[in-house]
């Protein structure tokens, strides 16, 4: 067994969740330098203010926006993530959120559900239209780029770190390199630890962010919270933001379905709810 090498850690909130930094060979102003990146680029992704890029773009419906290189690179990730999951995963959710009461952090509480009229969400190629330093979103429409965006800065955290380095963005993570002992980085997925080398990993839940019976997980083909039979689904995959689109996609697919796709896409997987076997 090799020696272990020396690992700088770096642990901070910012996205609403806890986030980690790992890496070997870095010091901890590197890490520091990527939890700074993290905020801001939450402060340009959030819809919870008005005057982010996010806000700026979709209170602009149907006008090209100018946006900068990170916000163009997420939203075509977000177009991607549309292709890859077959529409599953549909970051044109904005009306669902509101409508569940998802109005504001849910550290501030949920407000009044308002479900009348909820629907199934458009395709996100009819809504969203992203070319070189701009976009525009469909008159009537909005999009929240959730999980997606964290998957997709997780891959690039990694980048930045260095070939042997963690970014884990609550539970959206990428692991590169072989870790501090040579045998790749030690992850916990679906109760089970893991040995992770130039891999993503991502859990996908219904469990957490809820109120009542309500939660943040819309299936985009009602427009509604997802009831499909499972709870939670943890995947790994080739990088944070493919396990963060695979892990979704298996949830909306339910029980009978998801395992046979996960077996397609994922490189290891967990399903839990109270209709898996």
């Amino acid at each position: 067994m090799p020696p272990e090498s020396a690992v700088e850690s770096h642990h901070f909130e910012a996205l609403g969740t806890d986030c980690s930094l790992f890496a070997v060979g870095q010091t901890r102003g590197r890490l520091v330098e990527g939890e700074f990146w993290v905020r801001r680029l939450g402060v340009l992704l959030t819809r919870f203010t008005s005057d982010s890029e996010l806000s700026r773009l979709n209170a602009s419906a149907a006008r090209w926006t100018d946006i900068g290189p990170d916000m163009e690179s997420v939203l075509r990730a977000a177009l991607r993530a549309y292709e890859m999951s077959g529409g599953l995963v549909n970051v044109a959710v904005l009306s669902s959120m509101l409508a569940v009461g998802y109005t504001r952090p849910l550290a501030d509480g949920p407000a009044v559900a308002a479900l009348d009229g909820v629907g199934p969400l458009p395709p996100l190629p009819d809504v969203l239209e992203v070319r070189d330093g701009g976009a525009r979103v469909a008159v009537g429409t909005g999009i929240d780029l959730g999980g997606v965006a964290k998957g997709w800065m997780a891959d690039r955290l990694c980048e930045a770190l260095g070939p042997n380095s963690l970014a884990n963005l609550g539970g959206d993570l990428m692991a590169v390199g072989d870790g501090p002992r040579g045998e790749g980085w030690p992850v916990g997925v679906g109760g089970v630890t893991l040995s992770l080398r130039n891999q993503g990993a991502a859990t996908s839940s219904v469990r957490k962010r809820r109120w009542g019976e309500l939660h943040h997980l819309i299936d985009p083909r009602t427009g509604l919270p997802a009831r499909t039979g499972i709870e939670e689904v943890s995947i790994v995959a080739s990088s944070g933001f493919e396990a963060e689109v695979i892990a979704k996609s298996a949830l909306l697919l339910g029980p009978d379905i998801a395992p046979i796709y996960c077996a397609a896409h994922a490189m290891a997987w967990w399903l839990g709810g109270a209709h898996v076997r």
